[in-house]
């Protein structure tokens, strides 16, 4: 079993810069792929970002590359989301996610997570 929670939300202008951050329970976190999701109101959970159980390969929505970047500490049973040149198009509550599967095509579906944190709003003004 795997507990997520995520912190580093809120209210940022457009340009502007967060940092989510997602904790994690248990001692098998460094088994776990992970990944971050968001939904916007209205809209299906679209994938974002997800990290290899290693942190050694990384994957990223069309819509955030080169402005995200997904990072994984196993020592601190922690993945991050680095969030540059945020638009209000950005603007959703971010969830992330553990997966024990692998493969850039499993880790970019939602289906394929097996726990998941509550969320975190992520708000851009114009």
């Amino acid at each position: 079993q795997v507990q997520l929670v995520e912190s580093g939300g809120g209210l940022v202008q457009a340009g502007g810069s967060l940092r989510l951050s997602c904790a994690a329970s248990g001692r098998t976190f460094s088994r776990y792929a992970m990944g971050w999701f968001r939904q916007a109101p209205g809209k299906e959970r679209e994938f974002v970002a997800a990290i290899s159980w290693s942190g050694g390969s990384t994957y990223y929505a069309d819509s955030v590359k080169g402005r995200f970047t997904i990072s994984k500490n196993n020592a601190k049973n922690t993945v991050y989301l680095q969030m540059n040149s945020l638009q209000p198009e950005d603007t959703a509550v971010y969830y992330c996610a553990a997966t024990s599967s692998s493969g850039s095509y499993y880790l970019k579906e939602k289906r394929t997570y097996d726990y998941w944190g509550q969320g975190t709003q992520v708000t851009v003004s114009s």
